[in-house]
């Protein structure tokens, strides 16, 4: 199926920050969304194509990857499904597909939840594998954001309305956003005129210093002229004296 503008502008920007998250923690996995997975040979009914995954231990070219077949390449450790507008699909057939997978987390994350008269619907739910009992949901919220264990990171709903999108945050809560590279160039830029503006107002404070010591010694050297002309009329006016 097609989908909404709105669902492939967040894809790309989750796609684009875990990509950012993983190369920043030298962690050796694949970033993709969109590829089919395939876990059984011959049976290309038996697929799913995540909005995001990890495909760990795999060093992909720039040309990236067409489609996954686990039997090659492994199975992805971690899918992340944005629903879409049948959320009934998602929510029905998304965690059943990914339990035969054999993925080890999935994140499903549904923005019109809290909004939607559904009372079965919620912003996230996170399914972990457990031993012995498959895929398993773990955490269900209306939160704005949650912890990937896979990723190690949290992922966290930012704006409101048709602006929502989806971003990747580090530190104990989730509160340190990871940038986008635009943002980066940004936080580049500002630094270095912020350096630039530092670096002015100690040349303007040298140069004030300078200044006052100038005019700090021309006040002392106009005080030893006045004290030296003081005493030069002073034995002038003695000499005077003595000599009457």
């Amino acid at each position: 199926m097609g989908e909404t503008e709105w669902h492939r502008l967040v894809c790309l920007l989750l796609w684009e920050l875990a990509t950012r998250w993983v190369a920043q923690r030298k962690t050796r996995a694949h970033v993709g969304s969109n590829q089919f997975v395939y876990w059984v040979q011959h049976e290309p009914t038996r697929s799913v194509a995540p909005d995001l995954y990890v495909l760990p231990g795999v060093d992909v070219g720039p040309e990236g990857l067409d489609v996954i077949k686990t039997w090659e390449l492994g199975v992805p450790t971690l899918a992340v499904e944005v629903v879409s507008t049948d959320w009934r699909k998602d929510y029905r057939d998304g965690p059943r597909r990914y339990d035969e997978l054999g993925i080890r987390e999935l994140v499903i994350f549904d923005a019109k939840a809290p909004r939607a008269k559904q009372p079965e619907r919620v912003r996230w739910q996170v399914f972990r594998r457990v031993a012995r009992r498959g895929l398993v949901r773990v955490e269900a919220t209306n939160a704005d954001r949650i912890r990937s264990k896979v990723l190690g990171a949290w992922l966290r709903e930012v704006g409101a309305g048709g602006a929502v999108r989806l971003r990747v945050a580090s530190g104990a809560l989730g509160d340190e956003l990871v940038p986008t590279a635009e943002e980066e160039r940004t936080l580049e830029r500002d630094e270095a005129a912020l350096a630039r503006d530092e670096a002015t107002r100690a040349r303007d404070e040298a140069t004030r210093a300078r200044d006052e010591a100038a005019r700090a010694r021309d006040d002392e050297r106009l005080r030893r002229i006045d004290a030296e002309a003081d005493n030069a009329r002073l034995r002038a006016e003695l000499e005077r004296r003595r000599t009457r």
